[in-house]
């Protein structure tokens, strides 16, 4: 009888596995600090997001750095948050963190699970698309 190998992935300092962690923890920085420059220094030429607010302006995909550092300028306007990780997942080309945020989001108590997928090129980010547990109506507000 022929004894079957599993194909094992060794994870490794450097490896595709720290791609989520550090992409996560530079957008976290944007969010809860506004330094973006870890974040950007992160992503391809042709970076592109989507984010579910709420708003005309947010509806479709969003492209390029620009328009990642407005994103991150109008969110710290309206919600002051600190996001909590709670678990990371990774393959070849995509990145998943499931994370908790807490804050105020306009004057108000604001907490939320959410989930960001990154799209990877090699160590780059290309994209990432964020889900959100509760609709953010206050954001109109």
């Amino acid at each position: 009888m022929k004894k079957q190998q599993a194909d094992v992935t060794k994870v490794s300092e450097g490896s595709t596995q720290n791609r989520s962690h550090q992409a996560f923890q530079s957008f976290r920085r944007a969010i809860e600090d506004g330094q973006t420059a870890d974040f950007l220094a992160l992503v391809t030429n042709d970076f592109h997001f989507y984010v579910p607010l709420p708003l005309e302006d947010w509806k479709l995909v969003q492209y390029g750095k620009q328009r990642f550092e407005e994103l991150i300028r109008f969110e710290r306007e309206v919600l002051q948050v600190r996001l909590t990780p709670l678990v990371e997942l990774e393959d070849t080309n995509y990145g998943m963190v499931v994370f908790r945020a807490e804050g105020i989001l306009n004057h108000n108590p604001y907490n939320n699970e959410l989930a960001i997928v990154f799209e990877f090129e090699e160590a780059k980010i290309r994209s990432f698309r964020e889900y959100v547990g509760m609709p953010l109506k206050n954001y109109e507000g």
